[in-house]
């Protein structure tokens, strides 16, 4: 059962079932505030690439400092979840 229950944890979840709508498809920015700390990811839509399996993973680090390279994209650090409502739960919000 999911703990997330506000409004910036449903649209976060609309966001990640809805990738046609990412402002900067196929990436969707995402952030997770802790006191005293901002972490910056980037949820991917890796299916433009031909792979799976990305749909709840966060790539860790700023949209704007990316690698260019794709396989060197997908060395990036990451936090891997079993769903977007994981994700979710776990503080990261569409930014």
């Amino acid at each position: 059962m999911s703990s997330c229950a506000n409004r910036s944890c449903d649209r976060t979840l609309l966001y990640l079932s809805m990738p046609p709508v990412w402002p900067m498809w196929p990436f969707l920015p995402v952030v997770r505030r802790t006191p005293g700390r901002l972490e910056l990811g980037v949820v991917v839509d890796t299916r433009v690439a031909g792979l799976t399996g990305y749909s709840s993973t966060v790539f860790l680090g700023n949209l704007f400092f990316l690698p260019n390279d794709f396989s060197d994209f997908l060395k990036l650090s990451k936090e891997v979840f079993d769903s977007a409502e994981e994700l979710a739960d776990s503080g990261w919000r569409v930014d």
